[in-house]
């Protein structure tokens, strides 16, 4: 079967066809970043108009480089949220309207589960059941994935994310979006731990609070000069804080659930600095896995392989030709759309 991803939940533009035998025939993104950088942040208008004037370049290049057409496609899966709603009514209306007037039937997909199972699209993949860590834009959570479809989320960011601490900071020290690739850049450039505040990561809670971090570093920039040597040291930090309470908060709950097979998925998952701390759970006998960074940030590929495994779950068709998921696919309230 050939599956085709659509993502639009934000900014990226992401266009995948997966072959259920061969795997990933094509993953291919147009970002906005430059475009966003220069506003401090995602312009949500700005995102949905550049999804309505990419998508169909992006589809047609897909196809073209997989020398596929559209009735070679047998399930079309799009992203249905959670994320801008402006953005994911683009990736929607083209999912739908495909499935109309081809006759293909269409899956909604939630963007966490698919970060979630992502995981499962490399060659070395975890057994059930495993622990995930999310860190994907404005969600860093931890859950339990018990199998396809069946998650526990026993614990999550009780305010801002891991994500946009990066980006935050990023655009405060004058950089570039994506904010942790930027601020991981510049970190390089010092060793200096300016030991800043790591929120919850000595109680005996699962859950995340990075405001308080992002308050204490707002106050620093303010009273300090901006020179490139602040800026590498105060990056330096931020990624020592932030790595720190992801590892420890993951190491809890393995310890807590006694599950030592541990992911990490989402964009803040392709930090150089982070994966080395992760490798070094192995020594306590975790098995850790990673996924390749493309598969890291927002991509159409998890949300192709996520609507594969929907079908299998359930093959009737309605509404539309799109698949009713909801009899045999448990998916844990928080993940409701």
């Amino acid at each position: 079967m050939i599956i085709l991803g659509i993502e639009t939940s934000c900014d990226e533009t992401g266009i995948s066809l997966y072959d259920t035998k061969i795997g990933i025939l094509t993953n291919k993104l147009f970002s906005q970043n430059k475009i966003h950088t220069k506003y401090g942040g995602i312009m949500p208008e700005i995102a949905s108009k550049n999804h309505y004037k990419k998508i169909f370049i992006v589809l047609n290049k897909a196809l073209k480089k997989t020398k596929k057409k559209i009735k070679d496609i047998n399930i079309i899966s799009y992203c249905a949220g959670p994320g801008l709603p402006n953005s994911l009514l683009i990736g929607t209306a083209l999912a739908k309207s495909m499935s109309l007037i081809y006759k293909i039937p269409s899956i909604p997909i939630n963007h966490i589960e698919a970060h979630i199972m992502s995981i499962m699209i490399n060659k070395k993949v975890p057994k059930f059941p495993f622990i995930s860590l999310v860190t994907s834009g404005a969600h860093t959570l931890l859950c339990i994935v018990k199998n396809y479809g069946k998650y526990k989320i026993i614990g999550q960011s009780l305010d801002d994310s891991a994500g946009e601490i990066f980006d935050k900071i990023s655009i405060l020290l004058k950089l570039k979006l994506p904010g942790g690739k930027y601020i991981s850049k510049i970190a390089k450039y010092s060793n200096k731990n300016l030991n800043f505040p790591k929120p919850l990561i000595n109680k005996n809670t699962l859950n995340f609070s990075f405001s308080g971090l992002k308050t204490h570093i707002f106050n620093y920039i303010k009273n300090n000069k901006l020179n490139f040597k602040n800026k590498a040291n105060i990056a330096f930090s931020l990624q020592e804080s932030i790595t720190n309470i992801l590892i420890k908060k993951i190491k809890l709950a393995s310890k807590k659930y006694k599950i030592n097979t541990l992911s990490i998925v989402g964009g803040v998952s392709s930090n150089k600095i982070l994966r080395k701390k992760m490798f070094n759970l192995t020594k306590i006998n975790k098995k850790i896995f990673f996924n390749n960074k493309k598969l890291c940030t927002d991509n159409a590929a998890m949300i192709a392989y996520t609507g594969w495994k929907k079908y299998l779950f359930n093959k009737k068709i309605k509404n539309n030709f799109e698949i009713d998921i909801k009899p045999k696919w448990k998916i844990n309230e928080n993940f409701k759309n």
